[in-house]
């Protein structure tokens, strides 16, 4: 007769309940990872639904407009997708920095930035779209990786922090985009877009129309596979590379990751490369969109960044949180036009979102000391399960 030395599947070194275990602690993990964000939304529907009722309004009902639109018809939907894939795209960017411990808090600058020199490339240019768009993504991301970089040097070379630098380097993109954007330089002698009032880059070619999805609620960015993608490899780049443990690990503590042989100013720099390059894409659904005019001019969105650091915070720096906030936020903007039209007041769904960003700090703090009391429960209960075990070994013996 023959036996195996190998466990059985469900059985780990000596019989032990090696699966079971494991499941029941991912389970409590996955519980205390999602409750933060979850009690932040929770919070702040009460809140809101609160400043409703004193206002004299029915928060069942505008909630109920809003979910109607949003879910229940496919022009709503459709909105909701495209704004939520310029969203996840400006969490994902910012993210990229906060698991390095970094604060890049420019991600606003460095897509505005990307996105007007790359507009700038696209319209000097009638190239065939195989090329042409390319050329326009490689443009954004070479800009915003390279205007983040000044942060990271400053950081690696001066120790100035990254809030600053990025904060100061948002300023200086709103100067450097008014001096650029101006007749003569990046804006045609006569006009950009064909009125010769305009203020905006030349239009690129039709060649730069990134494809779109056809639906019956209208078109669907096509960058939204894009952004399906980043999330994938933000998520490998993390998890299955040696850079993403040199990452996590800097994150973590400088000081032990230098100790092991991370070069830690070297991760820092390339690091908020990475960050200032996916920030750079954060303008290329609009931009690339035939609906939007393929140019970048004044009226161009603005305020991403910002919103990209909320989703971050809220998605808790991993991409299947992120793409959940960034439904949440594009599904409260989307709506937000049906509270007006209806005599609600549309402000509410910008309380909601600042609601959210307070009460998502507050609750991952109440969330983080509920976790360490539980594990100082367990260890508590191993340690007298381990005397017990000892006692009775001693009165056996």
């Amino acid at each position: 007769m023959t036996t195996s030395t190998e466990p059985s599947p469900g059985l780990g070194l000596g019989g032990a309940p090696r699966r079971g275990r494991f499941q029941r602690i991912d389970r409590e993990r996955l519980l205390l990872a999602i409750a933060a964000p979850v009690l932040a939304v929770v919070i702040a529907f009460a809140i809101s639904s609160l400043l409703l009722a004193i206002s004299g309004k029915d928060p069942f009902q505008a909630f109920s407009l809003m979910g109607n639109y949003g879910l229940g018809t496919s022009d709503g939907q459709v909105a909701v997708l495209n704004k939520a894939t310029t969203y996840y795209i400006a969490g994902v960017a910012v993210a990229f920095g906060f698991r390095m411990n970094l604060f890049n808090i420019g991600a606003d600058g460095q897509y505005r930035l990307a996105a007007l020199f790359a507009a700038f490339v696209g319209g000097a240019v009638n190239l065939p779209s195989f090329i042409e768009i390319p050329l326009v993504l490689i443009t954004a991301m070479l800009v915003g990786g390279l205007w983040a970089a000044i942060a990271g040097v400053l950081k690696v070379t001066r120790g100035v922090s990254e809030v600053i630098s990025t904060i100061m380097l948002n300023a200086i993109t709103t100067g450097v985009i008014g001096l650029l954007l101006v007749p003569g330089r990046f804006v045609p002698s006569v006009g950009g877009g064909g009125s010769s009032n305009s203020v905006q880059t030349k239009m690129m070619a039709p060649s730069s129309d990134f494809f779109t999805l056809n639906t019956q609620g209208g078109q669907l960015y096509g960058f939204i596979i894009v952004a399906v993608l980043i999330g994938v490899l933000f998520q490998l780049v993390l998890s299955r590379t040696r850079f993403g443990f040199d990452l996590r690990a800097t994150g973590r503590s400088e000081e032990a990751a230098g100790a092991s042989g991370v070069n830690v100013k070297r991760m820092v720099l390339t690091s908020m490369c990475i960050s200032g390059a996916l920030a750079g894409l954060i303008g290329m659904p609009d931009l690339l969109s035939a609906d939007t005019g393929h140019y970048f001019g004044q009226s161009f969105q603005a305020g991403v960044g910002f919103t990209g650091i909320a989703i971050a915070l809220l998605g808790r720096n991993t991409p299947v949180g992120i793409a959940f906030a960034a439904l949440l936020w594009a599904f409260l903007d989307a709506t937000n036009g049906q509270l007006s039209t209806n005599n609600y007041p549309p402000e509410i769904a910008n309380v909601m979102q600042g609601t959210i960003v307070i009460c998502v700090v507050v609750a991952y703090e109440l969330v983080r000391r509920f976790g360490l009391k539980r594990q100082q429960q367990k260890v508590g209960a191993q340690l007298a399960a381990q005397a017990a075990a000892a006692a009775k070994k001693e009165v056996a013996a």
